[in-house]
């Protein structure tokens, strides 16, 4: 075991990981974002062409719109 794990708690310890393995994560998506803006754009412009479908298809077909809806929140996960 390394020094921080004697000083901390195990269970506090798990908990400092896996904040630190977020941090870690979330950092990498902000630079991705910054290095690559291009991307982003297109990522949300296509949610965005696949909400306006759904809200045009609502009225004539409800479940067709909420799957385009579902499918335009899965972009960029």
């Amino acid at each position: 075991m390394s020094n921080l794990s004697h000083s901390i708690p195990s269970a506090n310890f798990g908990s400092l990981l896996s904040g630190l393995t977020s941090l870690l994560r979330d950092t990498g998506v902000m630079i991705d974002a910054m290095l690559f803006p291009g991307r982003i754009i297109a990522e949300v412009s296509e949610m965005r062409a696949l909400r306006v479908q759904a809200d045009r298809l609502e009225a004539s077909d409800p479940a067709g719109a909420v799957l385009l809806r579902q499918r335009a929140a899965r972009i960029g996960l």
